[in-house]
């Protein structure tokens, strides 16, 4: 899993058919409690909002967080962030 903070939307008109109704997000992971240069997009699986931070599943396990388990996806938000303990 990747933590990472949710820095936008990305809108897209024609795209693959088992992503229709998908939500695209922009995230940029977060490693040592900070933000890092490594940016990606991921589909919105629970309804994370702007500035949120957030847990991303990737591979093969992204499309199992999907109901359709056939969608052409490689990084999946899984879980909303409301605190954090200690160091990751």
């Amino acid at each position: 899993m990747i933590l990472a903070q949710v820095t936008g939307s990305i809108v897209s008109t024609s795209k693959n058919e088992k992503l229709i109704g998908c939500k695209f997000m922009t995230v940029r992971a977060i490693e040592d409690n900070k933000l890092t240069n490594k940016f990606m997009v991921a589909v919105d699986g629970i309804g994370a909002g702007i500035g949120e931070k957030v847990l991303i599943t990737t591979g093969c396990s992204a499309r199992l967080a999907l109901p359709d388990n056939t969608a052409p996806v490689d990084a999946v938000i899984v879980g909303i962030v409301d605190e954090k303990q200690g160091n990751l």
